[in-house]
């Protein structure tokens, strides 16, 4: 849904963080913003999903206001802060939350490297989080053959529960409990074997931390090929949009060039 580009005959303007962005009507802020090569950061939008704006991490401020940027549509001539001191430290704030409430430790989960909250974390500064941690006593389910979880690693990002739904058309994962007893469930009354979820199931790769997870493959990929091992989080949004701008410098050069000639 996002980088798609903007239909101009129908695109308006507005302003993150002083920069003009094209957007047409009906994309969200994140949208918009990715499509500008704007990376805004998130933990629960995915692209191939309808936005949920749970984990709060996109928080943006339209017009003065917070809003979650997946889930608010741009406005023209509006103007959105993303890269401010306020916003940074909140999102810290969020992340170190969510590495407090579970019990996420990086240097033995499969998903380091490729783990999104860690990837965030690195990229907001975090080393240690200054909440005190919890250390609740969470259920792992390993009953399914090629498939684990880990409710420990669990951010309630719901992009399991979307995917099974949505992508899959099963409805493997759904939320039980309030509060801090909310939890990742399966529609079973048993264990995770008991279900009709597939290996090749979408809602099995979509997790962005290591809380569900293939069994068998964990550790194959070495240090240093690892998703965020050569590049941080978001740079591949950012580095498409440095792109842009150098092939639209070269096409202004090169226009440049023949109207000199011409003359």
């Amino acid at each position: 849904m996002t980088g798609e580009p903007v239909s101009m005959s129908e695109s308006f303007t507005f302003y993150i963080d002083g920069v003009p962005v094209e957007a047409a009507p009906g994309m969200t802020i994140l949208d918009a913003a990715q499509a500008a090569g704007i990376w805004i950061p998130r933990l629960c939008w995915h692209e191939e999903l309808e936005p949920f704006g749970g984990c709060r991490v996109c928080t943006v401020k339209m017009n003065g206001r917070s809003c979650a940027a997946c889930t608010q549509p741009a406005e023209p001539e509006s103007v959105v802060e993303n890269d401010s001191v306020a916003l940074r430290e909140w999102r810290k704030a969020l992340v170190e939350l969510l590495f407090a409430e579970g019990n996420h430790f990086c240097m033995a989960c499969e998903k380091s490297g490729s783990c999104e909250l860690q990837a965030l974390a690195y990229r907001l500064g975090i080393a240690a989080p200054r909440f005190e941690h919890r250390w609740q006593a969470r259920e792992v389910d390993a009953s399914h053959a090629d498939v684990l979880i880990d409710r420990n690693r669990c951010i309630l990002c719901a992009r399991c529960v979307r995917a099974s739904r949505d992508l899959d058309g099963k409805n493997v994962f759904g939320f039980t409990g309030r509060g801090p007893e909310r939890r990742v469930a399966v529609n079973s009354d048993a264990r995770l074997r008991d279900t009709d979820l597939d290996v090749s199931d979408r809602a099995v790769d979509i997790c962005p931390v290591g809380a569900i997870i293939r069994k068998g493959v964990g550790f194959t990929v070495p240090i240093g090929a690892r998703r965020y091992d050569g590049a941080p989080i978001g740079s591949d949004v950012e580095s498409a949009n440095d792109e842009l701008e150098s092939a639209n410098e070269h096409t202004e050069g090169g226009a440049a060039a023949t109207v000199r000639q011409e003359e």
